[in-house]
């Protein structure tokens, strides 16, 4: 369970938000939503132990997460604006590492998303869409159990929001929890919603 208690944060001098709290239960999923610059991506960085709170707690399962950044992160998978795609390295190439980590099957990653069929493609040749679910393979690779997700849909066809609604339906059927921040829907139904102003 991820819980945060009266969490506060300044970006620079700025108060972004304060008193915030909600809990994910396994399974669960929070969308963040509002206004360009209005803190989701600097929420998201807090609750990935990136930034520290001003003020309040995020717990998992009770325990303060940040004391050990360390092992909070094994239990995060973060996936920020950017692909972190190496453009010179193929499909495969590009996410090898993420699977010698974690034990798992890199063509299943790729079946997971779609990419199975480019895996030998270098991946300057992919589009932004093929990029983006590069990106969403590493999820599968993570074995984290709390997906931290900003814009997660960014460039993606109605087909590959489907295929990543079921990456999501997936993870929170096994008791992952899942924070997103974002401007569309994602297929998370029952998600809680905080919306940022």
């Amino acid at each position: 369970m991820l819980t945060a208690e009266d969490v506060a944060v300044f970006r620079g001098e700025r108060l972004i938000f304060r008193d915030f709290s909600f809990t994910a239960p396994s399974g669960g999923a929070l969308v963040l939503a509002g206004p360009n610059g209005s803190g989701k991506s600097t929420l998201l960085r807090m609750l990935a132990g990136l930034i520290r709170p001003a003020a309040g707690r995020v717990l998992w399962n009770a325990e303060d997460a940040l004391d050990d950044l360390a092992a909070h992160g094994r239990r995060v998978a973060y996936l920020g604006h950017q692909d972190a795609v190496k453009p010179g390295l193929t499909v495969v190439e590009n996410i090898r590492f993420a699977a010698s980590v974690s034990g798992h099957s890199v063509m299943t990653a790729l079946a997971a998303v779609g990419l199975e069929a480019l895996a030998d493609l270098p991946a300057r040749m992919l589009s932004a869409g093929q990029k983006r679910r590069l990106a969403l393979s590493r999820l599968v690779l993570s074995g984290a159990p709390l997906w931290l997700l900003d814009e997660p849909t960014l460039g993606l066809d109605t087909a590959s929001i489907e295929r990543f609604g079921v990456l999501l339906a997936t993870h929170r059927a096994g008791g992952g929890i899942v924070v997103a921040a974002t401007h569309v829907p994602l297929p998370l139904p029952d998600a809680a919603e905080f919306r940022l102003n």
